[in-house]
This record gives structure tokens, C-alpha cells and sequence, in this order.
């Protein structure tokens, strides 16, 4: 599975935030976005995903394993995102959280991915816990779950690590990366933080239109 983003021109109402970005994200492998605030990166998020404010307008084309997927409602992309809040359902336990994003099949199989999801981040002892429980390293770990159990080919991360502390970000960005390696799907990273680019393999410096 690999990632492909073309976008000739994103525009807001008064300004150009970006022209001519071609972006090629390989199996496997994360590709980092930086640029300053308001250079448009949670924008190329939004418009992989399918979530681009109606006030911005663009021209271009998402294609992911071949397919193009930009015409096709949110739902339908198979892209997974996470972002900087965990947006756990605070109503629910850790193991209903993560049936919310299996999808749909025999009752085991479901309770079976979830247990898998959790065995993948480190998580199989708080399946019963209240999310207000956890700590924050913790529900990044089970939003990750979360994200992965939803079964995507492509994985959005916008700024995931950033209200971490030092040695949680290092661990998270261990297991992310590790878990995007091993399911060969390409993920998106945007970040302000120089150690993230540093354990990716690509990088994309966002610079406003006409600025060398």
C-alpha cells in the first residue's frame, strides 16, 4: 500500500497556503511534515482524510494503493488519524472504546482483535479500566488501538506525541513507528518536534508560496 498526494494549489479566501506539493509515501514508512504555524500541514491531513473546512478551496488528488480517494466520502478511505487529544469516550471502558472502531463481524472475532489491538501497544491488563484511570502515555496507547483496529491502509498522525513528556514521546514514537513498519502502511507525520524527524525516513519542509 502506498500513499500519493498531489495538491496543485490550496487556497483560503484571501491567500495561497501552498502550490505544487507532490508527496509519495511508501509501505512501511513514515513521512514527516514540518513548516511553520499556518503553512497548511493539518490542512493536507484534512484533505487526505476527507475533513478540509469548506472556507478552503484546493485542486489536487489523493491515491492510496492505487485508487484514487479523494472523491469518496470520509468513511469510505480507509485512513486512520490520530491526533495530539486522545478523544476517548469518556462513558466508555477501554474494551468498549475499541469495539466502537472494530468493524462489524462475529461477536469473538471482535472481542479478538480488540485483545490483539491492546497486546500490540502494552495495554492487555486495562481492558475493564475507566479511560479517567489511565495516564496520558496510556490513552495515547489506546487510541493508537483504536486508530488500528478500524483496519487502515494509510495512518495520519497530527502532532500525536506533543503533550507527552520526553520518555513517553521516545516510547510512543517507538511503537507507532514500529507497529506502521510491521503492517506495511504509510503514515503522515505532522510535527514541530526535531526527534520525530530524526526516526522518520522522510521529510517535507512546508514553506508559504514563493518563499525559497
Amino acid at each position: 500500500m502506498s500513499l500519493h498526494i498531489h495538491i496543485a494549489h490550496l487556497t483560503t479566501p484571501t491567500n495561497t497556503l501552498m502550490q505544487g506539493l507532490d508527496l509519495r509515501v511508501a509501505p512501511g514508512t513514515v513521512h514527516t511534515l514540518m513548516g511553520e504555524s499556518g503553512s497548511g500541514k493539518s490542512s493536507v491531513l484534512a484533505a487526505v482524510c476527507g475533513t478540509l473546512d469548506e472556507a478552503l478551496q484546493w485542486n489536487g488528488t489523493v491515491t492510496l494503493n492505487g485508487q484514487r480517494i479523494d472523491t469518496l466520502p470520509t468513511q469510505a478511505r480507509k485512513v486512520g488519524i490520530l491526533f495530539q487529544e486522545d478523544l476517548l469516550f469518556a462513558h466508555m471502558t477501554v474494551r468498549e472504546n475499541l469495539l466502537f472502531a472494530v468493524p462489524a463481524g462475529p461477536q469473538p472475532a471482535r472481542e479478538a482483535a480488540v485483545l490483539a489491538a491492546l497486546a500490540d501497544v502494552e495495554m492487555g491488563a486495562f481492558l475493564h479500566a475507566n479511560p479517567a484511570t489511565l495516564s496520558g502515555g496510556q490513552r495515547a496507547r489506546v487510541a493508537l488501538a483504536r486508530a488500528l483496529l478500524a483496519q487502515p491502509q494509510a495512518l495520519l498522525l497530527d502532532e500525536p506525541f506533543s503533550k507527552l513528556d520526553a520518555a513517553l514521546r521516545e516510547r510512543m514514537r517507538a511503537l507507532v513507528f514500529g507497529l506502521v513498519q510491521r503492517r506495511q502502511i504509510p503514515a503522515l507525520l505532522v510535527t514541530h518536534d526535531a526527534a520525530d524527524v530524526a526516526d522518520t525516513q522522510c521529510l517535507t519542509q512546508l514553506r508559504p508560496p514563493g518563499t525559497v
